[in-house]
């Protein structure tokens, strides 16, 4: 288990964390018009999950925005930015931001991403910051769970392991 802290307080994080070789489970997350987003929607294709734990704070809306711009320069890769946040908020951002390259998700319901990749913060109720890339046949090839919730990501790592995934 990855060693997590949030503002420097070590947090529990609940689910099962994933690592490199491991086989991506399919999950179900909310769509910003509540319709219902699965890993297996997009088979075939390599995705970039970027998790933030609100959309709404400085360090996830500077990695969704990052990776929206990034997005038009990849070739068959899909970016999910997927969060605790409700789909409503998430709608409310992103058209105020313009962001319309990603998908931008929602975990609210039941936290079942969060689950499956060992992600939720019980203390909070929120999703712990990671990056995973999972390759066309549902290889996990990347896996960053950043240590202090509130740090960024490593972006270069993360977009490199999408580039190099089939």
């Amino acid at each position: 288990m990855a060693n997590v802290t949030f503002k420097e307080k070590p947090v529990t994080l609940a689910g099962n964390q994933l690592g490199e070789g491991d086989q991506a489970p399919d999950f179900t997350v909310l769509a910003n018009d509540l319709s219902e987003v699965k890993l297996s929607d997009s088979n075939g294709k390599v995705r970039l999950i970027s998790v933030v734990p609100s959309i709404d704070t400085g360090v996830c809306e500077q990695q969704t925005r990052r990776f929206n711009e990034e997005a038009a320069k990849l070739d068959n890769v899909e970016i999910l930015t997927i969060s605790a946040d409700l789909p409503f908020a998430q709608r409310r951002w992103c058209a105020a931001e313009g962001i319309e390259n990603i998908q931008v998700l929602s975990d609210h319901r039941d936290l079942d991403f969060g689950k499956k990749f060992g992600l939720v913060i019980e203390e909070l109720r929120l999703l712990s910051r990671a990056i995973f890339v999972v390759d066309s046949n549902d290889k996990v090839t990347y896996v960053e769970y950043v240590s202090e919730v509130t740090n960024h990501v490593d972006y270069e790592a993360a977009l490199e392991a999408a580039r190099n995934a089939q």
